[in-house]
């Protein structure tokens, strides 16, 4: 199969399956190049299995997942991706110079200069230990071995995770900054969705190893939309009675006020209802604590 030049990264029924059952099955997505895409799910969503796969370190146990077209376990895709994991394996008896040396001695395409350029703009002694920086300093010596690599696809595995608020928004920030001077294609999983809602402009949402949303982030929220209002005395979940129940993402009560997420478009029925576009976070949070797989919006305002 050949991917457009387009997609960074697209799953075809892609499965992998360990002792004690299936970490993704039947997944598909185009993921698309020149974008920051948010990947998103709880814990045991199969993230870190997806990163795995991308970077040829599991190979598929049924479907195929493609890296600009290619193979992940190939060399040219090899060279192409930077993955950059939360505990951020690095030497801590190594000085930071020597770090960055080893980058250099890994990578064939290896940019000295964007390297030391982001440890330098951090204050970091190139001949202090890694074992020696705080957390901070440590994550930006990380982020400067996956820029330094040149990539065209950088994956991020909540590498920010144990990093304090404001270092976290420095780091974040260092990120944005690189990504945008070299048009870098990034995926980046973080549970801090109000992080993702900033920085990322396509969503992929990962449920019990499925897909459960793949698309533009801006779309996907024009596609739903959050109502409240009194609940309808004459339908059992006090929705109005023209919603269509398999738009429903989720639908809550409290005393006689019924506030929803529908998959829907076009005007809501009922003048007693508040209508509103949900913020990326507010449709994160909705699919990830339901179970449901409403219909698309076409259907459900049909």
């Amino acid at each position: 199969m050949t991917d457009e030049p387009t997609t960074a990264l697209r799953a075809t029924r892609l499965g992998r399956r360990f002792r004690g059952g299936w970490a993704l099955r039947d997944c598909d997505f185009a993921l698309p190049a020149g974008r920051i895409t948010a990947l998103v799910g709880p814990n045991g969503a199969g993230k870190s299995t997806l990163f795995h796969l991308a970077t040829g370190l599991l190979r598929p146990t049924e479907g195929e997942l493609r890296v600009f077209g290619t193979e992940p376990t190939g060399p040219d895709a090899r060279d192409r991706i930077a993955f950059l994991a939360q505990d951020k394996p690095l030497y801590p008896r190594f000085t930071v110079d020597e770090t960055l040396r080893f980058g250099r001695e890994l990578n064939r395409d290896w940019d000295a200069a964007a390297a030391e350029r982001i440890v330098r703009a951090g204050n970091i002694p190139l001949d202090a230990r890694v074992g020696a920086l705080s957390q901070g300093q440590a994550t930006r010596v990380a982020l400067a071995l996956a820029f330094g690599k040149r990539p065209d696809l950088l994956l991020l595995d909540e590498p920010l995770a144990d990093l304090d608020p404001l270092v976290r928004i420095e780091a974040m920030g260092l990120v944005m900054a690189e990504v945008a001077d070299r048009g870098i294609t990034v995926v980046m999983s973080s549970h801090v969705l109000s992080e993702l809602e900033n920085a990322c402009d396509h969503v992929l949402l990962l449920k019990h190893g499925a897909v459960r949303l793949d698309g533009d982030a801006q779309q996907l929220c024009d596609a739903h939309v959050r109502i409240s209002g009194l609940a309808d005395p004459s339908t059992d979940d006090g929705l109005p009675s023209a919603v269509d129940r398999a738009g429903v993402v989720e639908a809550t009560a409290t005393g006689r006020q019924v506030h929803a997420l529908l998959r829907h478009t076009g005007p809501i029925p009922g003048d007693r209802w508040i209508a509103e576009s949900p913020s990326l976070e507010d449709l994160l949070l909705a699919y990830l604590r339901s179970d449901r797989t409403p219909a698309p919006a076409a259907e459900a305002a049909a």
